[in-house]
């Protein structure tokens, strides 16, 4: 969406991070700004909201994408961990795009885009935490979409598989460590899984918002989108 002249505000923990994309983004069409901010936390939340409000105003476009929770087996309850987990990949979630979508509603316009899994369709083993609760925010955006979708704002759920992100990395590099082998072995292992033969390249998924985010998509609404490669196998 940077290169389509739209006004860019990003979100996130690492204020460092966030001030390396902000530089990325400078001169071009549009503007960009940061605010640093912790989803976990539900007074790091409404700072955000109130920050943004203090600097932009409205929100036509909201991209939804809160950060994949460590592994844990679906058998193992830790009370602390699955609290925390909860509020920043779901309630947080539902507290932003409330707040933004009564302006989306008046306007006529909005896009929320959130950003899932597939494995909301394949749970992916060792990762519970976010099977069910990227499930959770699907739902939630599914039954959104029918509700808003006269308004002019359409609610769709993107579902990435395996792209070559950091996280992707950290993921291949424990698999290794387990399996006692190199994690360029786990890589080529994983890539030939999926039916176009690698990890997808961050600025294809990127592309994939940007459409969604357009006046040429406004008639998709309620999609969960698989960007995988093929990889999922159910229709």
């Amino acid at each position: 969406m940077t290169r389509k002249g739209v006004d860019v505000i990003l979100v996130g923990r690492d204020q460092a991070a966030l001030k390396s994309a902000e530089a990325k983004l400078q001169g071009r069409d549009g503007s960009t700004i940061s605010i640093a901010g912790d989803l976990s936390d539900r007074n790091s939340v409404a700072q955000i909201i109130a920050e943004t409000d203090r600097r932009v105003g409205g929100i036509d476009i909201l991209l939804l994408n809160g950060g994949g929770p460590p592994p844990i087996a679906a058998s193992r309850y830790d009370e602390q961990f699955w609290q925390k987990q909860f509020s920043a990949m779901f309630l947080s979630q539902l507290e932003i795009a409330a707040h933004y979508l009564p302006g989306m509603c008046q306007r006529g316009f909005g896009r929320i885009i959130a950003v899932s899994s597939t494995s909301i369709r394949e749970p992916i083993p060792g990762l519970a935490a976010s099977n069910a609760l990227r499930s959770a925010l699907a739902g939630w955006a599914k039954t959104l979409a029918t509700e808003v979708a006269g308004k002019g704002v359409t609610v769709n759920v993107l579902l990435p598989g395996r792209f070559a992100t950091e996280r992707t990395a950290r993921l291949d590099a424990m698999d290794a460590a387990e399996r006692g082998v190199d994690q360029d072995v786990v890589a080529a292992d994983s890539q030939r899984e999926i039916p176009v033969g690698r990890y997808g390249r961050p600025e294809e998924f990127a592309d994939v918002v940007a459409f969604l985010a357009s006046e040429e998509a406004s008639y998709i609404t309620g999609v969960a989108l698989p960007v995988d490669g093929g990889l999922s196998r159910s229709i």
